[in-house]
């Protein structure tokens, strides 16, 4: 595991090993943080000449998060500081730090496939042992050109975000109507949708380790309807799921014109009653920008609302300063990969429930 220095100045120093690292400049001090991309290939006791006077040394306090998982070893890893580096998707086999597409037995032979990241403690090694790691499933939006969402797998952002990429991160396809490929609109087939997550998500935690008590099932637009859309479809998929988390939509909210499953918005509605039925307690986070108390205001006449967490999220005043993705527009999936409050309630969140998952007896934080 390294230790990585962020800056927002995006000035770059080397390790001793020559792994690269940011440095970030904080006033007079240096804010701390782990590097993702960059976590494997340093030994967890490397050090970092940083050439600071001592005046200027980095406080204690922003190491006790590392000091404690070098003591609690095989603890889950720290969440990172500063901004997150999206893994390229990459050929090859999976490994740590690595995200590749994978093709399913079922689909050999045709371009459906779903991309599979291990975070970078992953290793055969531990699996083997026992170990294992929480599991977080991912749908994508629609293609949308202006807020970087194509639909494709290779370009989803959300999961990662929520994670901090250390967990086994899973993009699933939403199959198309001839079986050939992953539809970038929609759900394709959505028996078919629904049955490769039902097949693949165990055996992808029995391949790499995922825990099957912690496993999330998140979306962004198209894909925050999906998590109930299609993670709620019956009763078997419903079962896969500890956690739900959408962002920029719901299933239910609004009627979809000139589709078979989201108009009209009465019978829409009704079958997304149904499947609101089977969270059965779980926690969900649902976030949106702009529009969170609209969907608290649906649902609130429809289920309890003590397992729900509503969170605003200011998008635009995220991308606002200095980020790379400000002027992307506010639809988008990319602002977990920016430091924010709100990104550090998200994480909370998540820990809480992953937390309690492990205890078996999943519920609000």
């Amino acid at each position: 595991m390294s230790v990585a220095f962020f800056a927002r100045s995006g000035k770059k120093v080397s390790a001793p090993n020559g792994t690269n690292l940011r440095r970030v400049v904080s006033g007079n001090s240096l804010a701390s943080g782990l590097t993702l991309r960059s976590m494997a290939a340093m030994p967890a006791a490397s050090a970092v000449p940083l050439n600071k006077p001592a005046a200027s040394a980095v406080p204690l306090t922003k190491f006790v998060p590392l000091l404690l998982l070098l003591l609690v070893g095989g603890a889950m890893p720290a969440f990172a500081e500063g901004a997150l580096e999206l893994p390229p998707m990459q050929t090859g086999e999976p490994a740590a730090g690595k995200r590749v597409a994978v093709t399913a037995p079922e689909y050999a032979g045709t371009e459906v496939h779903h991309s599979l990241y291990l975070p970078p403690d992953w290793s055969v090694e531990k699996q083997a042992s026992g170990e294992t790691w929480p599991v977080i499933v991912e749908y994508t939006g629609s293609h949308f050109a202006a807020s970087r969402s194509t639909g494709r797998s290779a370009d989803a952002a959300l999961g990662f975000g929520i994670s901090g990429g250390r967990f086994i991160w899973v993009v699933l396809p939403c199959v198309s109507e001839d079986h050939s490929r992953n539809e970038v609109r929609w759900w394709g087939d959505r028996i078919a949708t629904v049955a490769y997550a039902k097949v693949n998500v165990p055996r992808i935690c029995e391949e790499f380790g995922g825990d099957p008590n912690v496993v999330f099932i998140c979306g962004f637009s198209r894909g925050a309807i999906g998590v109930n859309l299609i993670g709620l479809h019956d009763d078997e998929i419903a079962r896969l799921w500890c956690g739900f988390v959408t962002h920029d939509q719901y299933d239910g909210m609004a009627e979809w014109k000139g589709t078979d499953w989201g108009s009209p918005l009465r019978f829409y509605r009704s079958s997304a009653h149904r499947r609101l039925g089977r969270l059965d307690g779980r926690p969900a986070l649902v976030m949106s920008h702009g529009h969170t108390a609209s969907i608290r205001n649906y649902l609130a006449p429809l289920t309890p609302l003590g397992n729900f967490t509503f969170m605003e999220v200011d998008v635009s005043r995220i991308f606002e300063h200095e980020s790379k993705y400000r002027r992307v527009h506010s639809h988008s999936d990319r602002w977990l990969l920016e430091e924010s409050p709100e990104r550090r309630r998200v994480w909370k969140w998540v820990d809480d429930v992953r937390r309690t998952c492990q205890k078996g007896s999943p519920g609000k934080p």
